[in-house]
């Protein structure tokens, strides 16, 4: 496994992030239970979280992937020491002020996050996404707080480009407060600009970890959409916009390895962002036990230098 470079936390993160926003949405609460148990018991121990999860769904007014979490590990006390716990501030969850990332909400939104996921403490607070009404030095002093507290182990940020982390380590350094230490950002085979280059270079350069989102393409690189045909409703507005011909390129590419290898499609395209410069460790979801024992098999699978080059040319 990688280590996550959050100084004396000594987290550790593994090979592949199980993506909690299914949990409360597409996976109810027994299959979440079931899926959560499957992961720590093939080894993998990190889950990632939002307190936003899944407000966008019908019925759900957000902080259900949290809920699921806290009440699977209050039914399995022996298990809160050995995974490790991803959440974020910052989202809207509807109320008034409860958005964004000014200290009195993060102060508020903190309490509200341990409570659901039942626990004293989370591993790492990431701020969700840029809040450009609130100065870096009022989040980060926000967080500071809460680190000295024991309330959060280390904080992470989560859709900034290179200017906005370099502002934000520059007001860190400037008042005398805590960096962050990870980032996570869009990041795969189709979606490859907003991290490859200055981002990516400035993560390496500085020891952030980075731990990527929608690394399947909302599904798209597990190769079960071809055309249009293939999706409907909400699917179809997720994943239309990777069905060109770029996205048939990397399909064709991820085919040809797969053939190759026995592998699936998914499980390269995890196998491919585990291998980047820079790249900690993938987020990947599943709502089936068949499709976590893809993920789990992805988190030791290595692609040759031929793999890695086929796949880095349909850029």
């Amino acid at each position: 496994m990688k280590s996550l470079p959050l100084g004396k936390t000594g987290l550790m993160t593994s090979p592949i992030v199980f993506g909690g926003n299914v949990f409360g949405w597409t996976a109810d609460e027994p299959l979440s239970y079931r899926l959560l148990d499957q992961m720590v018991e093939a080894g993998l121990n990190t889950i990632d979280t939002a307190d936003v999860y899944s407000r966008w769904a019908d019925g759900n007014s957000g902080g259900e992937s949290e809920t699921v979490i806290g009440n699977w590990l209050a039914a399995n006390p022996g298990k809160r020491d050995s995974v490790v716990l991803i959440t974020k501030v910052g989202s809207d969850m509807g109320g008034e002020g409860e958005k964004g990332l000014k200290a009195a909400w993060i102060e508020k939104a903190v309490e509200n996050s341990l409570s659901r996921l039942k626990t004293d403490v989370i591993d790492l607070y990431l701020s969700h996404w840029p809040d450009e009404d609130t100065s870096d030095e009022e989040t980060l002093t926000a967080f500071d707080a809460l680190l000295k507290a024991g309330k959060v182990r280390a904080i992470g940020t989560s859709n900034r480009d290179r200017a906005q982390m370099e502002r934000a380590a520059k007001a860190a350094a400037d008042a005398g407060l805590p960096r962050y230490d990870v980032l996570q950002p869009e990041y795969n085979l189709h979606a490859r600009g907003t991290f490859e280059g200055p981002l990516a270079d400035y993560c390496i350069d500085n020891d952030i970890g980075v731990i990527t989102y929608f690394s399947l393409a909302s599904g798209f690189l597990s190769g079960k959409y071809r055309s249009q045909d293939d999706v409907s409703g909400e699917r179809a507005r997720m994943v239309g916009k990777y069905l060109d011909d770029r996205g048939m390129r990397i399909l064709a590419a991820l085919d040809a390895i797969a053939a190759d290898t026995g592998a699936t499609q998914a499980e390269i395209a995890l196998a491919w962002l585990r291998q980047k410069p820079g790249v900690t460790a993938p987020i990947a979801s599943a709502t089936k036990p068949a499709q976590l024992d893809s993920l789990i098999k992805a988190a030791t699978l290595d692609l040759s230098d031929e793999a890695m080059a086929a796949l880095d040319a349909t850029l």
